[in-house]
């Protein structure tokens, strides 16, 4: 099947749980991680993107997402489940980012996965120097919520809809009206942090997928003239808290700088995997 638009959205986040039911661990995005990405127009939105489909619902797809100078180009199938094998996957995968004739392709690969490491190889892809990585926590051994500094208020998009959202500065002022079209998204998983004055030192969105039970955090930011204050770990506990008490057995982060790596390491996540960028011009 071919599909763009919200109904690629939704047969993605299906796919991804399936994903995620079938092995606890495996591959490397949440359903959540690609209705954060919908956050913002993008050119992929109109590009039909290749779902394979069993009597229950999608089993492998190939994910294009339009990030500007490159495209990223995810193959994914179901782990014990897809009779769609990902070398099948992987080539189709291949010819179809070509046709779209983009200045490069950019595939995120786990250093464990040797499988697809072979077929990116194959495929004249050259992996990047940087490393990010995935951590998990799971939910009952959360650190506790730590108390924000004086002067500082917690607030969700839930009390504070009518103002201006404050990702909006970096995601475009759609970014609410896109969030709202998802699924997975819950206001009052949507944290931000406010100075007395108003002004947001911080923001992070915590998502809840009631299918397999995951909490992931994506994004995470504080504004560089409020960081070393002890806000980070506060929202970051405030939004783990949240997704406990709203039904997450299992907590998720993912990581890209050694400072984001330290923080969720520092409040009780373990990286279990290490990932790296393989692009083609």
């Amino acid at each position: 099947m071919r599909v763009s638009g919200l109904e690629y959205l939704a047969l993605a986040t299906k796919l991804l749980q399936r994903a995620r039911l079938a092995d606890a661990e495996a591959g490397v995005w949440e359903a959540a991680d690609l209705q954060w990405w919908w956050r913002t127009p993008r050119r992929s939105d109109v590009v039909d993107q290749v779902f394979w489909l069993d009597e229950e619902g999608p089993v492998a797809g190939i994910v294009l997402t339009d990030w500007g100078g490159a495209w990223g180009c995810d193959p994914i199938a179901v782990p014990a489940i897809s009779a769609v094998s990902l070398p099948t996957v992987w080539a189709r995968a291949v010819e179809v980012a070509a046709a779209l004739q983009p200045e490069a392709v950019e595939v995120l690969v786990r250093d464990d996965d040797s499988e697809l490491l072979g077929l990116v190889a194959h495929s004249g892809f050259v992996a990047g120097d940087e490393q990010s990585g995935i951590t998990w926590m799971n939910a009952d051994r959360r650190p506790e919520v730590a108390a924000l500094p004086e002067g500082f208020v917690l607030v969700d998009r839930a009390q504070e809809e009518t103002r201006p959202h404050p990702m909006r500065r970096r995601s475009g002022e759609e970014v609410e009206a896109r969030l709202r079209q998802c699924t997975l998204y819950e206001p009052a998983l949507d944290l931000a942090v406010e100075a007395a004055d108003g002004d947001v030192a911080g923001y992070a969105l915590f998502w809840f997928d009631p299918v397999t039970e995951v909490g992931l955090v994506e994004p995470m930011r504080v504004e560089d003239a409020y960081q070393r204050r002890g806000l980070a770990r506060a929202l970051l506990t405030a939004g783990l808290d949240r997704l406990a008490k709203r039904g997450a057995r299992r907590l998720k982060v993912g990581y890209g700088t050694d400072a984001a790596r330290a923080l969720y390491v520092g409040a009780g996540f373990r990286v279990t995997s290490t990932s790296r960028s393989h692009s083609r011009r």
